[in-house]
């Protein structure tokens, strides 16, 4: 960078004692090193961007290629169909059949059955019966064919 001798810098500190002074010649030199740290980061983060900037385009140029190498097989792909299939013959056979003679919706026939008429009203109060309206099955006559050998039998 700059080519300095050790003479030079004794040189130049010899003359910032004298210009500066011996009091203030601390507060001087922490000044340059600040600013030559702020340079130092400032051309460290430069670089940096442009590091990334180069890795774009280099990014940028594998995208293209690999985009090239993609249209280049569909490329190939649609001219080996055009030759092997010119008519589509071969295509419309895979297709799948229930597609183009599906039943259309009718809702006519899955509209939810219609609401019964409420009842009339009779004079009468109706008395509720005893016994429910759904009684449960009563139990079998014969036990069932197998029974495990710990359940005793009710006859036996």
């Amino acid at each position: 960078m700059f080519d300095l001798a050790w003479t030079e810098i004794a040189l130049i500190l010899l003359v910032a004692l004298i210009v500066i002074g011996p009091k203030d010649l601390p507060h001087a030199i922490r000044g340059v090193a600040d600013f030559i740290k702020k340079a130092r980061r400032m051309a460290a983060e430069f670089q940096v961007h442009v590091d990334e900037m180069m890795r774009e385009a280099k990014l940028d140029e594998v995208k293209r290629q690999i985009d090239e190498v993609r249209s280049g097989a569909y490329d190939f792909k649609r001219k080996f169909e055009e030759e092997l299939d010119p008519n589509r013959d071969m295509a419309k056979s895979f297709s799948d059949p229930f597609a183009s003679s599906a039943p259309a919706y009718d809702s006519a026939a899955h509209a939810p059955p219609p609401e019964p008429e409420p009842a009339a009203v009779s004079a009468e109060p109706t008395v509720a019966s005893a016994t429910p309206a759904s009684e449960p099955p009563p139990p079998p006559d014969d036990p069932p064919p197998f029974l495990p050998p710990f359940v005793k039998r009710d006859g036996a």
